[in-house]
């Protein structure tokens, strides 16, 4: 293992520090290579402690238990709407995955709207819950639609990277440019220009918090979406929303920004120096900027040395370097400039010119590539399960509900479904069928248990037979070694001879532990044959 990823909470670093200590004392000093924090990850913490200000959290939430198995209030939204577009679930801890149900919250925001005021009017009944209360307090807020069209231009200033690092093939030389590229993104919204052209190291340890580096309020970009619904918030003669709060919006934008960007600096992966130095291995960085990448293998060899994960040693390093300065000469060639790794893997593409010609570089490289970028399976399920709902359900109740479902849409309508008599017969013996699959489950429990049973049996008279196999060895051994010594002391003079037969009955002696501790073994090992034996029965009988 050379790589670890981790989602950053505290105990999970913990758990590094004492991996790596552990490993540092069974492998002679050797250490893990960290490229720190999940890239993914991290950024839904970063744009979570950046909106956290304005709780648009709690307003999607409540859009979406307001009508959420609540049929009588869709019913009355539909009614005074005219719309039958409902709110979609917020996801609380995939904030980045959460732009459909924000868009869905802007398209029917009219709509909401016109509802509170037939609530507030008694046109239809109060929901009286906390959902209502909470939207009806956002439909005070003039300034809610920039708030929300805000958030929908940083989601999408993240979608690109999510989209594309949500997979499991090596893309770590890819992860610092591309990140790099993100915290640009982000910095020259409100950050002075002049600032921005330094480093990439001194860009991840820019002060965001500095009021000094952030551009004047009326120059922040705030994204298309909400600069026009600002504009048309001024132009309207009936708007409470004046040149002040429109102030104090975008220098609320400017706070949210920078407490988006501290956590990326923060937690991303950005200040770890391998995750800069792997880069070296991109094909395009290898073609425009080869002086910078030959110095990045040579940093990211020493640091393969300095944590004793190269096999070789120095010999090895310098081999590597070598030949990866010859390969760069070959980077100028076309192939390295088509290069997308849309379209080819980078191991492939690696493998293709590297393998065969320069074999100590392609064994690195491979080590290299197994440095994980995060847990990108992880977030690739997620994304896949956009619509996560509150409760799970088992797969035969998915299965069963969308029968019904199809069932009556078919027939057209829950009224229009015949009664027939296989249908009766089938509700009136629902209750037995569903004693019945109880049974069954409980009998198929019994028998995993039983299989888990037999199992452990086996497991354990294996492993005691090896342990009984290795004590005969020792034993053989001990044996042979005290009759050598018995028989060397015949041998020697009166004064070794004592020394040579205390050896030799000393190994006697341990010899005799071992020939009980073997015996001991033995009737274990007959009474777990038993037992298995006992299993073996009772499952054939049943």
């Amino acid at each position: 293992m050379v790589s670890i990823s981790m989602v950053g909470p505290n105990v999970n670093w913990k758990f590094l520090e004492l991996l790596q200590q552990e490993q540092m004392e069974q492998f002679g000093g050797s250490q893990l290579a960290v490229v720190g924090s999940c890239g993914l990850h991290t950024l839904h913490n970063a744009f979570k402690h950046g909106f956290a200000k304005w709780q648009i959290d709690k307003l999607l939430k409540a859009l979406h238990s307001l009508f959420n198995c609540a049929p009588a209030r869709r019913e009355d939204f539909c009614c005074v709407t005219k719309s039958s577009t409902f709110p979609l679930h917020f996801c609380g801890h995939r904030w980045l995955e959460n732009l459909p149900v924000v868009e869905r919250a802007v398209e029917i925001w009219p709509s909401m709207e016109t509802y509170v005021d037939a609530v507030k009017s008694k046109k239809i009944p109060n929901p009286g819950s906390s959902s209502f209360d909470t939207i009806a307090a956002s439909r005070e807020d003039p300034l809610i639609l920039p708030k929300l069209h805000f958030f929908m231009a940083m989601s999408r200033t993240f979608q690109p990277f999510l989209e594309k690092y949500q997979t499991d093939q090596p893309v770590m030389p890819f992860l610092h440019k591309d990140l790099t590229e993100l915290l640009k993104s982000l910095l020259r919204r409100f950050v002075k220009k002049e600032l921005l052209d330094v480093s990439v190291v001194k860009l991840a340890r820019l002060d965001a918090t500095d009021v000094q580096t952030w551009v004047p309020p009326k120059d922040v970009d705030i994204g298309i979406g909400a600069s026009s619904v600002l504009k048309a918030l001024l132009q309207s003669k009936s708007s409470r929303v004046g040149e002040l709060a429109v102030m104090m919006f975008r220098k609320d934008c400017i706070t949210c920004l920078s407490n988006i960007v501290q956590k990326v600096q923060e937690r991303s992966p950005l200040k770890y120096p391998l995750v800069r130095y792997t880069s070296c291995l991109n094909p395009n960085q290898m073609n425009s900027n080869p002086d910078m990448c030959q110095k990045y293998m040579t940093h990211l060899v020493e640091k393969f040395l300095e944590n004793k994960q190269l096999p070789g040693g120095i010999s090895a390093g310098d081999a590597i370097t070598q030949q990866f300065g010859s390969l760069l000469y070959k980077a100028k060639d076309e192939s390295f400039v088509s290069f997308c790794p849309m379209n080819q893997r980078l191991d492939e593409f690696l493998h293709g010119v590297i393998c065969g010609s320069y074999n100590e570089l392609w064994s690195f490289c491979k080590k290299v590539l197994l440095l994980s970028h995060g847990q990108a399976t992880v977030e690739r399920g997620f994304s896949v399960n956009k619509e996560v709902e509150t409760w799970n359900m088992k797969e035969d109740t998915v299965v069963a509900h969308r029968l019904i479902c199809d069932y009556v849409r078919v027939s057209g309508g829950i009224l229009n479904v015949p009664l027939s008599k296989e249908l009766l017969n089938a509700a009136k013996s629902a209750r037995s069928r569903y004693r019945l699959h109880l049974d069954e489950e409980r009998k198929r429990k019994a028998n995993e248990l039983q299989c888990q049973k037999r199992k452990a049996a086996e497991e354990d008279i294996q492993q005691l037979k090896k342990k009984k196999k290795t004590l005969a060895d020792v034993c053989s051994s001990l044996e042979k070694d005290a009759d050598l010594y018995a028989e060397e002391a015949e041998r020697k003079s009166i004064s070794q001879m004592a020394q040579l037969i205390s050896k030799s009955n000393a190994l006697r002696r341990r010899l005799k532990d071992k020939q009980k501790e073997k015996e001991d073994l033995e009737e274990e090992i007959a009474k777990k044959v038993v037992k298995l034996g006992h299993i073996n029965a009772f499952d054939a009988k049943h």
